[in-house]
């Protein structure tokens, strides 16, 4: 309980990974017991109206909202932006996979556990990506067309017997009015991997950058043996949380900005363009 925290003797930075629903009001608590930044994990809240009411919140308070998107920040992300610049008329897809079994039971529990959808939950990294790399936003998305052939949409009971409806897996490519296209794919039963590619102007791919490289692949075996029960994708993401925290943490103590780490303005844009793609997906694959 926060309740419970004795007053700060050094910067406070409060860490926030509940589950979405729970977020606001852990947000309002650690700013009455004196967090002066805070660590808020993706999306943040349910919807844009609660994100937006955490963020002036804060903003009030003086206190600072950086986000726990882990991507911003990743090799696999760099190594690819960097490459795209060099080939053109180049075209960049995000691919994100999960390694959820395929059937009606294991995407049900996945459906309800993660009730705010696939955009606002898996695809949200890509989608903060987007937003902070390549102009997106509601206002500059001049198309979206969904893969057919790729995507996938079910409606599936929970544990509680509850049904709900989600994309198990979604491809998309958004154009902006300036300019830019780029594409997005995720598949819960995709397996650990996560991948973006590079294709030229002719559709030929050109570039495939995966995390985790043979690098990373080390250290996921090691990882693999410490934590055997653990979810498999926590051990490819795991140098970048690293990254992530350790630039939040520095910028609590010494208020110098936090290098390539999303905002909770940047959060508030992403979970913006995950509300407005969601319908527009859903009525293309019916």
């Amino acid at each position: 309980s926060l309740e419970d925290l004795p007053p700060p003797a050094a910067p406070r930075l409060a860490l926030i990974s509940g589950r979405t629903a729970d977020n606001p009001h852990l947000l309002t608590e650690s700013i009455a017991h004196g967090a002066k930044c805070i660590y808020l994990e993706k999306p943040g809240a349910p919807t844009v109206t609660e994100l937006q009411q955490m963020a002036t919140e804060a903003e009030d308070a003086g206190v600072e909202v950086l986000m726990g998107y882990n991507k911003n920040v990743c090799k696999y992300v760099r190594k690819t932006r960097e490459f795209a610049e060099t080939v053109p008329g180049s075209h960049v897809t995000f691919v994100s996979n999960n390694a959820y079994e395929n059937t009606p039971e294991s995407l049900g529990e996945c459906f309800e556990r993660n009730a705010e959808g696939m955009l606002k939950n898996m695809a949200i990294h890509e989608l903060a990506l987007l937003v902070s790399f390549y102009d997106v936003s509601v206002d500059n998305i001049e198309s979206v067309t969904a893969d057919k052939e790729f995507s996938s949409m079910q409606t599936l009971p929970g544990p509680s017997g509850k049904e709900y409806t989600d994309f198990d897996k979604i491809k998309f490519t958004i154009k902006t009015k300036t300019g830019k296209e780029v594409s997005v794919a995720a598949d819960r039963c995709g397996g650990t991997d996560s991948y973006a590619t590079v294709s030229d102007a002719s559709g030929e791919e050109a570039f495939r950058y995966y995390m985790p490289d043979d690098e990373d692949k080390k250290l996921v075996e090691e990882l693999t043996a410490q934590y055997p029960t653990a979810m498999p994708y926590f051990f490819t993401q795991d140098p970048d949380y690293i990254t992530v925290k350790e630039r939040v943490a520095k910028h609590t103590v010494d208020g110098e900005p936090a290098d390539g780490i999303a905002t909770i303005g940047i959060a508030v844009e992403t979970l913006k363009v995950a509300e407005y793609l969601t319908p527009i997906l859903q009525e293309q694959l019916k």
